[in-house]
């Protein structure tokens, strides 16, 4: 897969990772500097560079009240209001089997460093802007100033994103695996039962886009949205169904789910 690195000259977390890359792993791909924030390159696409490339990672700082330490992993869009970029109700293409790969080498690259034991490894919904047409997800060293500096989180992210030159090989090795595509749904910010799933070898799925809890009621056309939106065919919706809503959204949610013929399963009852 033809793949590109952006990051963003405003950005100490993307600019350290691009620094590993460069000097670590200097990988076979592009590596390109903006001067907006990433979340705000609309349309980044359509710059002649990337008019080769079949993926976009960004790679970049992640900001939350709680400054827990993390390496965290998303596809972006926004289900409903664009506060940080994108537009309402749009979302980016993203591939369910390259989140899958990517999160996989992120948690086993992060092991293999004792230095970063108090790092939380996890996946985020899908969340904020950019809008592009080119499937693509954010790569992101949190939660605040301390970590955004530390090189070996960076070295961990930048060796992360040169593995994936390993993708197509990895992706057809699965092809015997039938590999499931999932849409997932519910849940919080950070989708502790879709990170199991996402990790495991047992459980035979590979998730794109997260509808989170706080972007209910769901609706036909986010829905759509996410299933257009994914580049492999969708055979599941994901459903955290204690992070759900109450006993009616969640009625809501199979009645609309049986309506428009989706099979869906509930996160328990997926082996890990």
């Amino acid at each position: 897969m033809n793949f590109a690195v952006i990051y963003s000259k405003q950005d100490i977390a993307g600019i350290n990772i691009a620094e590993a890359l460069k000097e670590h792993f200097v990988p076979q791909t592009q590596i390109l500097e903006f001067k907006k924030d990433s979340i705000y390159l609309e349309d980044i696409d359509k710059d002649n560079r990337l008019k080769n490339t079949d993926f976009v990672i960004f790679a970049t700082r992640h900001k939350s009240e709680k400054g827990t330490p993390s390496l965290s992993l998303h596809a972006p869009g926004n289900w409903r209001n664009a506060d940080f970029g994108g537009k309402p109700g749009k979302i980016c293409p993203t591939s369910s089997l390259a989140l899958k790969y990517l999160f996989q080498k992120l948690n086993e690259n992060s092991k293999e460093n004792p230095e970063l034991d108090n790092y939380q490894i996890t996946l985020e919904c899908t969340h904020h802007g950019p809008l592009i047409n080119k499937p693509c997800c954010f790569i992101e060293i949190g939660s605040n100033e301390k970590q955004w500096h530390d090189k070996e989180a960076a070295k961990v992210i930048a060796k992360t994103i040169a593995d994936f030159q390993n993708f197509d090989k990895w992706k057809q090795e699965q092809k015997e695996n039938k590999i499931k595509t999932a849409i997932a749904v519910g849940g919080p910010h950070y989708c502790p039962n879709f990170n199991k799933i996402q990790l495991s070898e047992n459980s035979n799925i590979s998730i794109g886009h997260i509808i989170p809890e706080y972007a209910l009621p769901l609706s036909e056309s986010m829905l759509k949205e996410a299933i257009a939106k994914t580049k492999e065919h969708t055979n599941l919706i994901l459903l955290d169904w204690k992070g759900c809503g109450n006993s009616e959204q969640r009625q809501q949610i199979t009645r609309l789910l049986n309506k428009l013929s989706l099979k869906y399963e509930r996160t328990e009852r997926i082996e890990k």
